[in-house]
């Protein structure tokens, strides 16, 4: 006896369906909009820290006329010797110092912590030099490598490994559904290894971003890579299909945006720069800046950072695991651990979103 063939879909419930799956992509549009746009297109000193080095009455004067005029965009403050200017900049305390003197002013810059920055300073302190009628020197005490001259590589670093991890989430949410908890963990540990690899290679012996440190920046890329994944393959078992977006808003528009690969956050409005402080991807990037050109300042807070991520991804993946097994424990009874035709179908419609997504 054959099979009743189903009834073919109403034109309505098809267009539902698929208007349903296309909230995902027009989400995405509208959040990566929103993020990008509103931290990259606009950048503008806020609150930036420079100096005038001088402990003389000319140099308050100088300090606070700088000040006056830029009003909300610097904070300045002086300095009594070029020493602790150099100091402050290699601190990533201040983004330029500036250096006053009748016949050849200077500035003093570290472009290795933020190019723009660097670049913002001497957009402020040229037209004080030219009001002298004398060029300003530039001094960079802390460049980026050669092969990397704007010191934005570690950005590029960033949206790599960034990309390699959370894709890596929806295809051990689609694909491994069935496996237990535990494994997909395990899995986790190995994706994070790969990922780390790759970033390694690629900031290394492929581009020569990194020519000192280089296990150091595969230690942060790992740790790094680990909490995603773990973040994301707890969220999972709660979030379904929505898990990618949810990843992207994490790890994309809220993570390469508040990064400071691109722009410090004294460039950035008080939205992004605050979450600079805690955030990810700022303790990847800022990590690895601090260990290649900065002589490790303020690196175990960073570490830290990542640390406290990966933990939060672990205590998910625990929750998640217990939430599975009385799912499962409960559902046996009526099951017989025998999927339904709906649950089949909706595995699809998740794996086929998450895909879209990715």
């Amino acid at each position: 006896m054959s099979a009743t063939a189903e009834p073919a879909p109403r034109l309505r419930d098809a267009l539902r369906h698929v208007l349903l799956h296309l909230v995902t992509p027009l989400l995405m549009c509208l959040g990566m909009g929103l993020a990008y746009m509103g931290a990259f297109v606009t950048p503008e000193p806020h609150e930036m820290p420079v100096a005038v080095v001088g402990s003389g009455p000319q140099a308050q004067v100088l300090a606070q006329t700088v000040k006056d005029k830029a009003g909300d965009a610097l904070d300045v403050r002086t300095l009594a010797t070029r020493e602790q200017a150099v100091d402050a900049l290699k601190s990533l305390d201040i983004a330029g110092a500036f250096v006053p003197d009748a016949k050849s002013p200077e500035l003093i810059v570290a472009s290795a912590g933020s190019d723009m920055s660097a670049m913002a300073a001497q957009k402020i302190f040229t037209p004080v030099a030219a009001r002298q009628g004398v060029p300003l020197e530039v001094t960079d005490v802390a460049r980026p490598v050669a092969d990397d001259p704007t010191g934005q590589g570690l950005f590029f670093l960033l949206v790599a490994v960034s990309i390699g991890s959370y894709a890596s989430v929806a295809v051990l949410g689609a694909a491994g559904a069935g496996l237990r908890m535990r494994v997909r963990a395990g899995l986790v540990v190995g994706v994070s290894f790969a990922v780390s690899l790759i970033g390694a290679a690629l900031a290394g012996p492929i581009f020569h971003l990194v020519h000192q440190g280089l296990w150091g920046v595969w230690a942060m890329s790992w740790l790094y890579a680990a909490g995603i994944l773990f973040i994301g393959l707890g969220l999972h078992t709660f979030l379904k299909r929505w898990t990618t977006l949810a990843m992207m808003v994490l790890f994309v528009m809220l993570n390469f945006t508040t990064s400071g690969g691109l722009f410090r956050p004294e460039l950035q409005n008080g939205f992004f720069g605050s979450l600079h402080a805690f955030w990810n991807g700022a303790g990847f990037v800022e990590g690895i800046r601090s260990q290649l050109y900065f002589g490790g300042h303020e690196l175990a807070g960073h570490i830290w950072t990542l640390t406290a991520w990966l933990a939060v991804g672990l205590v998910l993946v625990g929750i998640a695991g217990l939430w599975e097994r009385r799912r499962r424990a409960a559902a046996a009874p009526a099951t017989g651990h025998r999927a339904t035709a709906r649950e089949r179908e909706l595995a699809q419609e998740e794996e086929m979103e998450e895909s879209v997504a990715v």
